[in-house]
């Protein structure tokens, strides 16, 4: 509650202030928001002790507006990111997070809660995280789960700020490719280390008979060539283990050339991985190509 209100029922603001004193039966939160008992405040109730700092236009961004989403691959959220007009003079204090912006997004309800779409929060929170996986997982997470598309991340990347942008730029390079996880967009910086000519990423390919075989991590349809990211723990789930035996019976089956990488070498071991690429892929190339096809993932 804000300490306006209270005073507009009669209480004294020396006596609002007594009782937010250590052992006192309130807690203060924010300059003029008061929680009305003295235990830590919850997430919820930060979360709109910052909007109401912001006031009726804030709409809240970053981490917790992601949540509000429904995504969860990023660290727990901490400050509230709230957006205000520019012409407010609002300003941060605790774990409120006040932007001032000319270019404030409609907000989507979610919860009871005015919320930047997801391509916005997403930016606004990658542009204040220094780690580049974090960065990486957390966009590819936003489109992998459709929540938006490469396009709308790379456009609000070219037309929002520019501070802090170097780590979501380089992000969505891999992203914009077609991968959708950060497994895949290291796969994506050793196949341009390893030289060879552009791969299709995430397409789905059909035999000649037009039946699905599988969704390969990176595709090269002129010698119908196949890599996959797969992960120990993948397989350590036994339904999943029987999926990928399967999927490599079909790729077998239509005669597709494949790799299968696990992802801890394209990082621990990027050399050997490459040479395994090199080999595989000119071996794919002195075999005839197989009858099959491949369609954009979005056909």
């Amino acid at each position: 509650m804000r300490t306006v209100e209270l005073e507009e029922i009669g209480m004294q603001r020396s006596s609002i202030y007594r009782r937010c004193l250590p052992g006192g039966p309130w807690r203060r939160l924010l300059p003029g928001i008061i929680l009305l008992h003295p235990t830590e405040p919850t997430g919820e109730q930060r979360l709109q002790a910052a909007l109401i700092r912001g006031g009726g236009s804030a709409v809240l961004t970053g981490l917790w507006a992601l949540r509000r989403h429904g995504l969860r691959d990023f660290p727990e959220p901490d400050d509230v990111h709230i957006l205000v007009r520019s012409e407010r003079e609002t300003t941060s204090s605790g774990f409120a997070l006040v932007e001032r912006t000319t270019r404030l997004p409609d907000p989507i309800t979610r919860g009871g809660v005015p919320v930047a779409p997801v391509y916005r929060a997403a930016l606004d929170a990658a542009r204040r995280i220094r780690d580049f996986d974090t960065v990486q997982a957390l966009l590819a997470e936003a489109v992998q789960r459709k929540r938006c598309t490469p396009e709308q991340l790379d456009r609000e990347l070219r037309l929002g700020s520019q501070r802090g942008s170097a780590l979501p730029r380089r992000a969505l390079q891999a992203i914009l490719c077609g991968a959708e996880s950060v497994a895949e967009a290291d796969a994506w910086e050793i196949w341009k280390l390893a030289g060879l000519p552009p791969a299709e990423w995430n397409v789905r390919v059909f035999d000649e008979q037009g039946t699905f075989i599988a969704k390969p991590d990176a595709w090269c349809d002129d010698i119908a060539f196949a890599w996959e990211i797969d992960s120990r723990q993948w397989h350590s789930d036994g339904n999943r283990y029987s999926d990928t035996l399967a999927r490599n019976a079909r790729y077998t089956a239509a005669g597709i050339a494949f790799l299968q990488t696990l992802p801890i070498h394209l990082r621990t071991q990027p050399d050997r991985v490459i040479a395994d690429l090199r080999s595989a892929y000119a071996a794919a190339q002195r075999r005839p190509r197989p009858a099959v096809t491949c369609r954009p993932k979005a056909a």
